[in-house]
């Protein structure tokens, strides 16, 4: 058809019973009228809700309500395609195939069941029921079957903890269920991270996905909260009774056969303790790094060249800054990966080893038996190395070996904490590394951050509010041929609207002018506008290059880089 307006397809219940009549048994018959008259869902859903005389529900309007679990229950929603909603003082009962009659009768039936006189009927296409549903499953599944009555806190020391279905419901303890049910839900989530923050109500758990903290649970009870971080401490062979002082430890996890390590960090606060669970999954930093390619980050083809001349330089500094999560350790290695030939030595010490790659002699940092970072790049030195990489520069005795390895026709790799490619100059400063020694070992900066990415499945165009423009000085921006893009949510991104992340930097290389300026400690001003001359960007810029592009919104870029 070429016309897929209202008008052009009008539907008629004869269309839709041979629809009916025609569709896969395993495909839902709505689903399959709206792709084969290829009528957008916002155009179908409110005409096929007007001919089956009811209410017409977007995803903008769904994720309005709230889910009544009481009149209808998350698994039976869930399998039904059938939700109960409150929205404000009245009950809707969204379904996503009114021709399934089936459903139709059990929806009415339990409706009367429970006395609900005041139901509204309602349509939602099937994706949008199930993104609505994967953002309630994300603050449900952790506790499926779990009651958070207090009891007695679980006393068994364990270094390896089951977390399969089998275990967790086998576990008496209700504590001891609700921790291992959310670490077995943040491993099927690909959270990075698990939080477990005691407050004055209780507990609140948060998962970090896709680098943004979302909160799954909250618990009543500071007994409980209590009782949660005391399993978490056992498991980690973490002192039980001590709650003053910061503690860290190791859980090791097994799930589907494989071990998994969880770092563990708790501190004290006003309530008593909150615990941060890193999670270290080697299986997936194994498939990573076997495709683990500059390529794949998403810098833009300037800044891939960039990162590639330093890494295949035969001696040399490659700096990458950026704060905590920012994809630093990621860049080094991808960099790494694609200059291990074979033919060069090629050694790394980290805390910890984040991804494993052959041919590549990497060593672990542990503090506790005296290996840090400065004595182990001792030991590097004196082991024939060609290429050395440092997971991070904390201290200046590690700079300072570092830069001196630069110096002596080595090429060094290695991430710092700051906030842009110039601050990078200071914090080597403020660890006594002298000027003139640091930027004729250096290469150059990269700094970078991870920004989401629209997700591919729910994206469409939209036009920002003027606010929002003139908070990012994006005022010219809407009518010069900007894409604008967001993500309204589904069941590929669990309504989020995002999907993965990539990579924007800011680079400087080190031109014999500026090394000249940094060595003389000329104004900030005079050293920016040399590397402007020299084709710098700010990482502000990279930001709103890919918001304009439509691969991710205002929202983020504001959210991830500030203006300049």
């Amino acid at each position: 058809m070429t016309d897929h307006g209202h008008e052009a397809t009008p539907l008629t219940e004869t269309l839709v019973r041979e629809a009916l009549a025609q569709a896969n048994p395993q495909q839902r018959a709505i689903e399959w009228l709206a792709q084969s008259l290829e009528i957008p869902a916002e155009q179908f859903g409110p005409l096929a809700a007007e001919h089956f005389g009811l209410e017409w529900l977007s995803m903008e309007q769904l994720h309005a309500c709230t889910p009544d679990f009481e009149l209808v229950s998350f698994v039976e929603a869930t399998q039904r395609q059938c939700i109960a909603l409150r929205q404000e003082d009245r009950t809707l009962l969204a379904l996503s195939d009114p021709l399934d009659t089936h459903t139709r009768a059990w929806a009415a039936h339990r409706i009367r069941e429970r006395a609900r006189r005041d139901v509204t009927w309602a349509f939602a296409m099937a994706a949008d029921l199930q993104a609505y549903l994967a953002v309630a499953e994300r603050s449900l599944r952790a506790l499926d079957a779990v009651s958070l009555t207090t009891g007695p806190a679980e006393s068994q020391t364990s270094t390896a903890l089951s977390v399969t279905i089998t275990a967790i419901n086998a576990a008496e303890s209700q504590i001891v269920r609700l921790v291992d049910s959310t670490i077995h839900d943040a491993l099927k989530s690909d959270a990075s991270d698990i939080h477990f923050e005691t407050n004055a109500q209780g507990l609140a758990i948060k998962y970090r996905l896709d680098g943004v903290l979302v909160l799954i649970r909250k618990m009543e009870g500071l007994e409980a909260a209590h009782q949660a971080l005391s399993r978490i401490k056992v498991v980690a062979e973490l002192d039980i009774a001590e709650r003053r002082v910061p503690q860290d430890g190791r859980i090791k996890v097994a799930i589907d056969g494989v071990e998994i390590d969880l770092r563990v960090s708790v501190m004290p606060n006003l309530f008593g303790e909150d615990a941060v669970l890193r999670i270290l999954d080697r299986r997936h930093l194994t498939r990573v790094s076997h495709s683990l390619r500059l390529d794949n980050l998403g810098f833009d083809a300037e800044t891939l060249a960039f990162i590639r001349d330093l890494a295949s330089a035969p001696h040399g500094l490659l700096l990458a800054t950026g704060p905590t999560g920012s994809g630093k350790t990621t860049t080094l290695y991808a960099a790494l990966t694609e200059v291990n030939t074979g033919l060069d030595k090629i050694i790394t010490i980290e805390d910890p080893v984040e991804y494993q790659v052959p041919g590549v002699l990497q060593i672990p940092v542990n503090e506790r038996k005296g290996l840090t970072f400065a004595r182990g790049l001792r030991s590097i030195l004196r082991h024939d190395p060609d290429k050395i990489m440092v997971g991070e520069i904390r201290d200046s005795e590690t700079a300072q070996i570092a830069v001196q390895a630069a110096l002596t026709g080595h090429q060094v790799f290695t991430s710092v904490h700051a906030n842009n490619v110039f601050d990078v100059i200071g914090r080597f400063n403020t660890m006594g590394v002298d000027t003139y020694s640091f930027v004729s070992a250096l290469s150059g900066i990269v700094a970078q951050r991870l920004v989401r990415l629209n997700c591919p499945r729910c994206i469409k165009s939209y036009e920002p509010p003027e606010a929002l423009l003139a908070r990012g000085n994006l005022g010219a921006a809407s009518g010069g041929g900007a894409n604008f893009q967001h993500g309204v949510g589904c069941a590929h991104c669990r309504g989020t609207g995002f999907k993965g992340r990539k990579a924007i930097a800011e680079k400087l290389p080190l031109t014999d002018t500026l090394r000249d300026l940094l060595s003389e400690k000329a104004p900030l001003a005079r050293i920016k506008q040399a590397a402007r001359e020299n084709g710098y960007h700010s990482l502000r810029e990279a930001a709103v290059a890919a918001a304009l592009a439509g691969e991710t919104t205002l929202e983020e870029i504001n959210r991830v880089t500030t203006c300049d």
